[in-house]
């Protein structure tokens, strides 16, 4: 790295926000269409550009959810424009994002595999593998699921918040409301069984996230979330290595694996169940 000219960095609005979301999908991360909006009101404060002489030329977010033990971090959408690669902006807008965490116990990223060695300079530890699996799947309606709208939104939070680090009420009322996109539940007299969301994409639909108790109901909330988006629609899903059901689950569909993540954390590892988490909400946010 060079000696690198210092960055203005600030806030990103709404705007600049869309232009983080219009790089992903350049760099073939595949964001989904209403994913600006909803990420940017989960945590307007959390994203960040580095501009070079006025113009933004790099960003990254540092996503706070609030919590009773001091909340959990997320870092994403740490993207330099190609050219200005090289030249240190990068690092000095990461350590921007870095500060604004510092008094987060627990944070979280998804990052590329081959830059692990640059993050683990800064405190994380690889935790597992996400695996994206994309295909085509055969959607089906069923009567066991219904749509979330018909669940209280404390109880479908409460039911998120036993797959992530902490409750984030917020982000799941957001979520499950996004126009290009539907979440359905799976619950018998027991409570939720199990809770997905299928959102469209730039390319194709994903699914995430995708909770459940069990693999059969995971299996019956993945084709019923596949049949929103229609007959030979590209749908992806992006499992955690950790669990081996739903790595069967995808093969059994005939999904291909296509791309991979490192799933670190900065701070105590989540004792999160991992034998019930069938597919990652999403890899900017967690």
């Amino acid at each position: 790295m060079t000696g690198a000219r210092s960055l203005e960095i600030r806030p990103l609005d709404r705007t600049g926000i869309a232009h983080a979301v219009d790089w992903a999908a350049a760099e073939g991360w595949n964001p989904g269409l209403d994913d600006a909006d909803t990420f940017g009101t989960a945590d307007p404060a959390g994203f960040f550009g580095g501009y070079l002489e006025g113009r933004l030329i790099a960003t990254i977010s540092a996503v706070t959810y609030p919590g009773s033990s001091g909340g959990f971090g997320f870092i994403g959408f740490y993207i330099v424009e190609p050219e200005q690669r090289g030249r240190g902006f990068g690092y000095q807008l990461w350590q921007h994002g870095m500060r604004h965490l510092d008094n987060i116990p627990v944070v979280g990223l998804d990052g590329v595999v081959d830059q692990q060695p640059n993050y683990r300079k800064s405190g994380f530890v690889l935790a597992h593998r996400n695996i994206r699996f994309a295909g085509t799947l055969p959607g089906r309606t069923s009567e066991s699921t219904a749509d979330a709208s018909t669940v209280p939104l404390d109880v479908l939070a409460d039911f998120d918040a036993q797959h992530f680090p902490v409750p984030r009420p917020r982000f799941v009322e957001l979520w499950r409301s996004q126009l290009h996109g539907q979440t359905r539940v799976l619950a018998d007299s027991g409570g939720l069984n199990a809770y997905g969301t299928i959102r469209q994409c730039r390319t194709g639909w994903k699914i995430g996230p995708l909770f459940a108790r069990e693999l059969v109901a995971a299996e019956e909330l993945l084709l019923s979330l596949a049949h929103r988006a229609g007959p030979g629609s590209t749908i992806f899903l992006d499992v955690p290595e950790t669990n081996a059901a739903a790595t069967r689950l995808a093969r059994k569909y005939r999904m291909e694996p296509m791309f991979e993540t490192a799933r670190m954390y900065r701070g105590p590892e989540p004792g999160l169940p991992a034998d019930r988490i069938f597919g990652v909400t999403t890899f900017e946010l967690g």
